[in-house]
């Protein structure tokens, strides 16, 4: 499996060089699988692949590009690379269960490696960066950045399928844990 820092450079040639797509490879005979997406934020058109829900603080013709490689008993790998968003700022985002909608609420809830029992809403056990897939990023100057994240979570389409960018980082407390505030924007991710 390729580490993080080399799965980064992967996606920033592609969110460089590629328009907007999201697609997923096939399993190979390993069973390994790589998932790519990238977008350009726009607001909400029903084929976009990357919507601004608060274009004050996702401007549209910022871009993302979500790059994901997963082999069995390895884990997964998950990186992000974002251009053109508010400069020296900090973001919460995080994958999320259903592709991104007209509203950010359309996206659902996390992506859970152990779901929560129903209506258990902030705690530390479930919402958590080893039970979540959590990539939390502060722009640099520019507005640009790179996230990534390693874990034993094994997402696939119909239960992880966008990354949302959020409004601040997340949440650790009880009570408070998995909690970035408002959703700003959705990228549509292939899992």
């Amino acid at each position: 499996m390729r580490s993080v820092s080399s799965v980064v450079l992967a996606v920033t040639a592609l969110i460089i060089a590629v328009p907007a797509t999201a697609q997923a490879e096939p399993s190979d005979s390993e069973g390994n699988s790589r998932t790519v997406a990238q977008g350009v934020f726009t607001r909400y058109q029903e084929s976009a692949a990357a919507i601004t829900y608060a274009p004050e603080l996702v401007p549209p013709g910022a871009r993302m590009a979500v790059f994901a490689e997963s082999s069995p008993g390895e884990g997964t790998s998950v990186a992000a690379v974002l251009e053109g968003l508010r400069p020296n700022r900090t973001y919460g985002a995080h994958v999320h269960t259903r592709p991104c909608g007209a509203e950010g609420s359309d996206a659902g809830p996390h992506f859970q490696r152990v779901p929560a029992p129903e209506g258990v809403s902030g705690d530390p056990a479930y919402a958590n960066p080893s039970n979540e897939i959590w990539l939390d990023f502060r722009t640099d100057a520019a507005g640009n950045a790179v996230s990534g994240a390693f874990g034993e979570w094994n997402p696939h389409r119909g239960d992880a399928s966008s990354v949302v960018i959020h409004e601040h980082r997340t949440r650790t407390a009880p009570g408070a844990a998995g909690e970035a505030g408002a959703r700003l924007a959705c990228l549509n991710v292939a899992f």
